[in-house]
């Protein structure tokens, strides 16, 4: 397997959440705070840019996302990979 084709499959360009976190005016840093897990602000960078993200820290980005913006968005709203 060549590395293009392993970063291929890493890299999903920029998720749904990010548009969401925009329409709610949120910004990394408010994810991080209002999170009840440990999560960082890489997480959620990596989480825009399409990074593939453990099914556990999509989670904990969800959990955090929902807090902060006071929905309730399910992990197919934020994720467009599986």
């Amino acid at each position: 397997m060549s590395a293009n084709h392993s970063e291929i499959e890493r890299n999903f360009g920029e998720q749904p959440i990010a548009k969401i976190m925009a329409l709610h005016g949120l910004k990394a840093n408010d994810l991080v705070v209002n999170s009840l897990d440990q999560i960082t602000h890489k997480m959620v960078g990596r989480a825009l840019k399409g990074r593939r993200l453990t099914l556990n820290v999509q989670a904990k980005i969800l959990r955090a996302l929902n807090k902060a913006a006071g929905k309730e968005y399910q992990r197919r709203d934020l994720f467009n990979y599986k």
